[in-house]
């Protein structure tokens, strides 16, 4: 009879990344793991480490920074129901990104985009007034 270590399979860092979707390509997520942008267990890893369940792993995705702890192991990567079902966001992170979305709608108020292509008199003359004539 296994043990459940035994009968969890062994599945490396970058390889649970791209099944849990955060990262479109394994290449991509070796890049990130590579490139300090993920730690696991508050430690800098490396691609080939082997993931287990109920470890933290904090990445970087686009711009926001996520926290999870690890769930399920699969190196299959499968559609996006089965995937958010490997992991489970914490819920710092969980505020931490409601915030950060909250301040980037806020920040798009501020600087609004025109509706309407400048046309060719009204390009001109916003050159001329980064120019500075």
């Amino acid at each position: 009879m296994a043990t459940e270590q035994e009968a969890t399979p062994k599945v490396r860092l970058d390889k649970w990344l791209w099944a849990a979707r955060f990262y479109k390509t394994r290449s991509i997520a070796r890049t990130m793991i590579e490139g300090g942008k993920v730690d696991y267990n508050g430690t800098k890893a490396k691609p080939a480490h082997t993931v287990e369940i109920g470890a933290k792993i904090k990445l970087l995705q686009g711009n926001l920074r996520k926290e999870v702890v690890v769930v399920k192991i699969s190196e299959v990567r499968g559609p996006a129901a089965v995937a958010q079902q490997l992991y489970a966001e914490t819920e710092e992170s969980v505020k931490y990104r409601e915030k950060f979305l909250e301040q980037q709608k806020i920040n798009a108020l501020f600087a609004p985009h025109p509706k309407d292509k400048p046309n060719k008199k009204e390009r001109r003359a916003l050159l001329n007034i980064k120019q500075g004539f």
